[in-house]
C-alpha cells in the first residue's frame, strides 16, 4: 500500500518502545522521523515541517514539557500528542500549559495512540475530516477584524497571523459557529474529543486562558471569549464601539503607550511571573552556602550555583533590582575563581546569598524614563537570541513603546529557523545556551557572510578579550555586557537602527554601577549625544578603541581598575592624549581632586548628579575640542 503524506516526528529514548512505535505508525502507512533525544527533535522541528509531533515527556537533554513549550513560543501551531507515565494532575496541567493538545498515558494500547492520532490530525486539517462535518457555506468565520479561514486553517487579526494549537483553533471556531450559543464544559469535551480519549475539564479551563491570551497578545483588545459563570462559555458579542477601538491596533497601543509610559501593570505581571524562579535559582546559591559553611561544597553542586549566579547577574537588573545584578555577578565570580574557599571568601559568598534574598524582597526600581525620541517609525523587527525566558519576556512586553516588533529565538536552531523565513531589522544575540554546545559566534559568523549589511547587537555575561575579538572581526555593531536594564538594552538597539541624522557627538560612560550608567545615559541622549555605556572597566581600551568617543565621563572608585588608572592609560597614548575626560566622584576633598587632575582628569562633577550641570560641562568640553581630531578621523 502506498504510503500516507502524513509526516510524524516521534521523540523517544526507550529503544525498544521507539522501535515498537515505528512499527505501529510504518504498519499505518505513517511517515516518520526519529529522535532518540529533545534537543535533536527540536533541531527537526524546525528545519522539517511535520505533522503530529509524538513525543515522551522523558527524554534527555530536554524534556518533552520544556521541548513543548519551546515550540509554542517559537509560534509552532502543528499538533503535539505527549506520552507520559506520570498521569497525575500536576503533570496533566503542566503538559497542557505547556501547549500540548493531548496526552496519552502510558503504557496504551495500541488502538487507542492510533484514534488520538487521527483525531489531532483531522483537528488540524492534515487528514480528511471523515465523520466529522463543517459547514461550507463560507470560507471564513469572522469577529470584527478577527478572521478565522477554513481553507487555510489561518486565523488573523487586523492581517496579523494568530499561532494556535490544533485544539485552540478548534475551540476557536466552535465559538464562532455558533455566536449565540453557551457550551459547558462537557459539552465542548463532547464535541472535540471523543468519549473514550476526552480530558478532563481542568484541560478546557487551560484552553480557553490560552486562546483569550494569544488573542490578546495578537492585538485584540476585547474579550472575544465570555464566560457565562455557572453555565460555560460563549462567543461574547460583537459592538460596533470594539470596530472602532481596534480598526488599527498597533497604532492605538502605540499612542497609549507613548502617552503613558511603559505599560507598568504588564511589566508587573512578568515580574511575578519570574519572581518565582529568581526565589529558586537563589535556593540554590543558599544550598551552596550552607554546603560551603559545613566544608563540603561538591563540584555538582558549585556547577549549579555558578550557572544559576550567571542567570540571575543577567536578568535581575532588567527587572529593576541593579544591586541585585551586581551581588550576583560577585557571587559567580567567587564561584568561577575558588575551588577551594578561604574563610574570608565562604563569609563574602554567605553575604551575598543573604543579600540577594534581601533584594529579591524589596521594590524593584521603576524607571520613568520616555522611549527615545528619535524612533519615530513604528515596527522596527528586533530578532533576540537568548535563552533567558525571564528577560526576553520582559524585553518583549516593553518593545511596544520603543516602537519594535520583537521576535524571540531561545537558541541558535531557533534563530536560523526565523530568518530563514525573514530578516529582522536588527538582531540582539547572546553568546551562550545552557541547553546546547553551539556557540553564538557560529551564527555571527554564519551572518556575516551571508547578511553582512545586519546589524546585530551582541548581548552576553561572556567578557574575554577574545570573545570581544572575534565578536568585532566578524562585523557586529556592538559588544554589551550584561547585565543591563530594559531601557540600556533598548537604547543600544536604537543606536545601531539607520538614523535620518547622525548624533552630534559621542560619549562613553564608565561606571560599575548599572543604575548611575542609566541616569547618565538618560540625561545626555536627549542632546542628540551618542551614549555607549560600559560596566566593566577593565575592558575599556576595547570599547575606547571601538566607539571613538568625543569624551568619557569615568568614575573615580570602581572595582579591578580605577578611573584614576584610566585617565592615566589615556594620557600616556599619543594618538588619545587630547581626549577630553570628565571624572565623576563622590570626594571633593583637596587630596582627591588634585589626584584626579595629576592623572589627566579635564573637569569633575560631585555626586549627586545635577543634570544641567553635567549637560553644560559635557558639552562645552566637546566643543572646546573639536578642533582636535580623533584617532581614525580626517
Amino acid at each position: 500500500m502506498k504510503k500516507s503524506p502524513i509526516k510524524i516526528l516521534l521523540v523517544e529514548d526507550d529503544g525498544w518502545l521507539s522501535a515498537s512505535l515505528a512499527k505501529v505508525l510504518e504498519a499505518n502507512h505513517y511517515g516518520f522521523d526519529r529522535a532518540n533525544d529533545g534537543q535533536v527533535g527540536l533541531d527537526l522541528a524546525a528545519a522539517i515541517e511535520y505533522d503530529l509531533i509524538l513525543l515522551d515527556v522523558q527524554v534527555p537533554k530536554l524534556d518533552g514539557i520544556s521541548l513543548c513549550r519551546q515550540l509554542r513560543s517559537q509560534g509552532y501551531c502543528k499538533p503535539i500528542l505527549l506520552m507520559t507515565a506520570n498521569d497525575s494532575d500536576a503533570e496533566v496541567v503542566a503538559l497542557f500549559d505547556a501547549g500540548a493538545d493531548d496526552y496519552i498515558s502510558k503504557p496504551c494500547a495500541t488502538e487507542v495512540l492510533l484514534a488520538r492520532i487521527r483525531t489531532l490530525l483531522r483537528r488540524s486539517k492534515a487528514l480528511s475530516p471523515g465523520g466529522y462535518t463543517q459547514n461550507s457555506a463560507a470560507n471564513t468565520l469572522t469577529w470584527g477584524n478577527l478572521c478565522l479561514d477554513l481553507d487555510s486553517g489561518r486565523v488573523t487579526f487586523a492581517e496579523q497571523i494568530i499561532s494556535l494549537t490544533a485544539t485552540e483553533y478548534n475551540l476557536l471556531e466552535l465559538l464562532l459557529r455558533n455566536p449565540d450559543r453557551i457550551f459547558s464544559r462537557s459539552a465542548i469535551l463532547d464535541r472535540l474529543w471523543g468519549l473514550d480519549e476526552a480530558p478532563t475539564d481542568r484541560a478546557i479551563i487551560t484552553h480557553i486562558k490560552d486562546v483569550r491570551k494569544k488573542l490578546k497578545a495578537g492585538g485584540l483588545t476585547e474579550e472575544i471569549i465570555e464566560t457565562v459563570y455557572g453555565m460555560g462559555y460563549r462567543l461574547k458579542p460583537y459592538s460596533q464601539s470594539a470596530s472602532s477601538r481596534s480598526n488599527n491596533p498597533g497604532i492605538e497601543r502605540t499612542q497609549k503607550h507613548l502617552s503613558r509610559g511603559i505599560d507598568k501593570s504588564e511589566s508587573d505581571k512578568v515580574l511575578e511571573q519570574f519572581r518565582g524562579g529568581f526565589n529558586q535559582q537563589i535556593a540554590v546559591l543558599e544550598q551552596a552556602k550552607t554546603a560551603l559553611l559545613a566544608g563540603n561544597l561538591e563540584t555538582e553542586l558549585q556547577q549549579a550555583a555558578k550557572h544559576e549566579a550567571h542567570k540571575l547577574a543577567g536578568s535581575l537588573g532588567s527587572f529593576g533590582y541593579p544591586e541585585g545584578s551586581k551581588l550576583a555577578r560577585y557571587a559567580e565570580h567567587l564561584l568561577i575563581n575558588d575551588p577551594s574557599f578561604t574563610a574570608a571568601e565562604i563569609t563574602r559568598f554567605s553575604e551575598l546569598v543573604t543579600g540577594l534574598q534581601q533584594e529579591l524582597a524589596k521594590t524593584p526600581i521603576t524607571s520613568t524614563a520616555v522611549p527615545v525620541s528619535t524612533i519615530s517609525i513604528f515596527n522596527y523587527r528586533v530578532l533576540v537570541v537568548d535563552d533567558d525566558a525571564a528577560l526576553t519576556e520582559r524585553l518583549k512586553v516593553e518593545s511596544e513603546a520603543w516602537g519594535f516588533q520583537m521576535k524571540i529565538a531561545p537558541n541558535i536552531t531557533a534563530a536560523r529557523s526565523r530568518l530563514a523565513l525573514s530578516m529582522p531589522d536588527v538582531m540582539l544575540l547572546d553568546l551562550s545556551f545552557a541547553e546546547t554546545e553551539e556557540d553564538g559566534l557560529t551564527l555571527l559568523r554564519e551572518l556575516s557572510e551571508r547578511s553582512p549589511t545586519l546589524p546585530i547587537i551582541v548581548f552576553t555575561g561572556r567578557d574575554s578579550l577574545a570573545d570581544r575579538l572575534a565578536v568585532s572581526r566578524l562585523g557586529a555593531k556592538q559588544f554589551f555586557h550584561k547585565p543591563a536594564t530594559t531601557e540600556q538594552i533598548f537604547r543600544a538597539i536604537a543606536r545601531v537602527l539607520p538614523s535620518p541624522k547622525t548624533s552630534e557627538a559621542k560619549v562613553l560612560i564608565v561606571d560599575d554601577d548599572p543604575v548611575m550608567l542609566v541616569k547618565l545615559s538618560a540625561l545626555l541622549t536627549p542632546w542628540g549625544i551618542e551614549v555607549t555605556n560600559l560596566q566593566e572597566p577593565q575592558q575599556f581600551w576595547e570599547v575606547l578603541i571601538s566607539t571613538k568617543p568625543d569624551l568619557v565621563v569615568l568614575d573615580l572608585e570602581m572595582p579591578i581598575v580605577s578611573g584614576l588608572e584610566l585617565c592615566q592609560v589615556v594620557r600616556q597614548d599619543i594618538q588619545w592624549e587630547n581626549l577630553p575626560i570628565l571624572v565623576v566622584t563622590a570626594h571633593t576633598d583637596p587630596e582627591s581632586l588634585q589626584q584626579a587632575f595629576a592623572a589627566g582628569a579635564d573637569d569633575f562633577i560631585t555626586k549627586p548628579i545635577l543634570g544641567p550641570e553635567l549637560v553644560t560641562r559635557v558639552l562645552s568640553r566637546i566643543k572646546r575640542s573639536r578642533p582636535l581630531l580623533k584617532p581614525g578621523n580626517t
